[in-house]
This record gives structure tokens, C-alpha cells and sequence, in this order.
């Protein structure tokens, strides 16, 4: 099992910047492949925000928040955070960490993920 926790989610405004924490834990996170973040408005789906594979580094983002938003890991701190900036009102969502295991894929969708945080709130205001 890997358990996650989010950190880091709050009220901001327009503009602002925000860095998420997700720290994970459990006997299997050593076999962890990848992390992602993907968050969910009222009313709408889960979507991807941005994954990275740990062999290699590869980073993947959604073409809304590229140029903005950067993920980046910690393996000593078994840590995956989320730089979040130039903020938009439309980025308001609560935002889940989740970790995969299975050796292969980009990690673009919900279903690719085994494991998920129980989600922090991000709040933009105008």
C-alpha cells in the first residue's frame, strides 16, 4: 500500500503563487513509478494537472497550466510537490496527489493511478 497526504492548498489571489506538498509513505512507495497531481472543480470531472515518471525525470502537464505549474520530486523525502504560478480564478479546484506503481505509460488519466490523497482545496480569487 502507499499512503499520500496533501499539504499546502489555501486561499490566493489572482496572480499569486502556491506550492503543494504530497508526501507519501507505506512499503510499497519504493516501488512507486510515477506521481501526479489532478484536481476537480464543483460540477466537473477529475482532470490531469501533471505527472512525473521517477526513472528518468520525464515530466507531463495539461496544456492549461503549462508554463505555470511545475512538479518536481524529492525521493529522499518520498515527497512530490506542485509549484503552482500566475494563478487564475479558473484554477480553483481541490487538487489530489496520486501514485502509480505499473512500469509503463505517461500517467495522463485517472485510471492509470492506484493510489490517491484525500485532495487539498486551492482557492483563487479575482
Amino acid at each position: 500500500q502507499v499512503q499520500l497526504v496533501e499539504s499546502g492548498g489555501g486561499l490566493v489571489q489572482a496572480g499569486g503563487s502556491l506550492r503543494l506538498s504530497c508526501a507519501a509513505s507505506g512499503r510499497a512507495f519504493s516501488s512507486t513509478y510515477a506521481m501526479g497531481w489532478f484536481r476537480q472543480a464543483p460540477g466537473k470531472e477529475r482532470e490531469f494537472v501533471a505527472t512525473i515518471i521517477w526513472s528518468g525525470g520525464s515530466t507531463y502537464y495539461a496544456d492549461s497550466v503549462k508554463g505555470r505549474f511545475t512538479i518536481s520530486g524529492d525521493n529522499a523525502k518520498n515527497t512530490v510537490y506542485l509549484l503552482m504560478n500566475s494563478l487564475k480564478v479558473e484554477d480553483t479546484a481541490v487538487y489530489y496527489c496520486a501514485a502509480d506503481r505499473r512500469p509503463y505509460g505517461m500517467k495522463l488519466r485517472t485510471y492509470d493511478y492506484d493510489y490517491w490523497g484525500q485532495g487539498t482545496q486551492v482557492t483563487v480569487s479575482s
